[in-house]
C-alpha cells in the first residue's frame, strides 16, 4: 500500500470543494484487489490502489488479513463511500463460499470504519464503466485507464476494483443530477385548472 494518512485538513479540504472519495473492492480470498479514487464534478481522479495477497495458506489466517489490510487502506485515506462488486457466481460451490466470506470480511471493514456500503454486480459495473455488462477483462482495463487518465497496466483485481469506484462515482453523480432535476420540477408552480361548466336543459 501506498500514499499516507489522510489528514483532517485534507478531509475539510475535500468536503469544501465537493469531492467525493470512494472506495472500491474486487474481494477475494487469494486476492483481494482495492482502489481509491475521488470524483470532483464528474471527473474522477486515482488516489491509490493496489492488491492483498493474502496467498492460498489458512483461511481465516488469510480473512483477518483482508480484514486488517483494509482497515488500514480506510484508515489511511478516510474514504467517503465503500463499493463493493456482489458477485455469486465461481467456477463451484466451495468457490463461492469463499468469495462469500471474502465479501463479508469487506463488508465488516466497511462497517468498521462507519462507511456507507454500495453493491454493484460485475454487469452493472462493466455497463457503468466501459458501456456494455458483457465488456472483458481487458476492456474493463482499458476503460478504467481512460476514464482516471492512466498511463500503464494495472494488475487485473486492482483495476477490477478501481472500476468498482468509478461505477459507484459515476452512478452517485447520475443519480444526484436526477434528483436535482426532479427538485426543481416539483418547485415549478402548477396553474390552477379552470374548468367551465355548462347547464344543460
Amino acid at each position: 500500500m501506498t500514499g499516507g494518512s489522510a489528514s483532517p485538513e485534507e478531509v475539510r479540504r475535500r468536503a469544501g470543494d465537493d469531492v467525493v472519495r470512494v472506495l472500491g473492492v474486487d474481494p477475494g480470498t487469494v486476492i483481494t484487489g482495492w482502489g481509491v479514487i475521488d470524483c470532483h464534478r464528474g471527473q474522477l481522479r486515482r488516489v491509490d490502489s493496489g492488491t492483498i495477497r493474502a496467498g492460498r495458506g489458512s483461511l481465516p489466517a488469510r480473512l483477518a488479513m483482508i480484514y486488517a489490510e483494509l482497515g488500514e487502506v480506510a484508515r489511511t485515506h478516510a474514504p467517503d463511500a465503500f463499493s463493493l462488486e456482489r458477485n455469486f457466481l465461481a467456477r463451484n460451490v466451495q468457490s463461492a463460499f469463499r468469495l462469500g466470506e471474502a465479501r463479508g470480511v469487506a463488508m465488516a471493514a466497511a462497517a468498521l470504519a462507519g462507511l456507507p456500503l454500495s453493491e454493484y454486480t460485475p454487469a452493472t459495473v462493466k455497463k457503468t464503466v466501459a458501456g456494455h455488462g458483457g465488456a472483458r477483462k481487458s476492456q474493463v482495463q482499458d476503460a478504467v485507464l481512460r476514464l482516471l487518465a492512466l498511463s500503464h497496466r494495472l494488475a487485473v483485481d486492482e483495476a477490477d476494483a478501481l472500476a468498482v469506484a468509478a461505477c459507484h462515482a459515476l452512478r452517485m453523480r447520475y443519480q444526484s443530477r436526477v434528483g436535482v432535476a426532479l427538485s426543481r420540477i416539483a418547485e415549478v408552480p402548477v396553474a390552477p385548472l379552470r374548468v367551465k361548466a355548462r347547464v344543460l336543459g
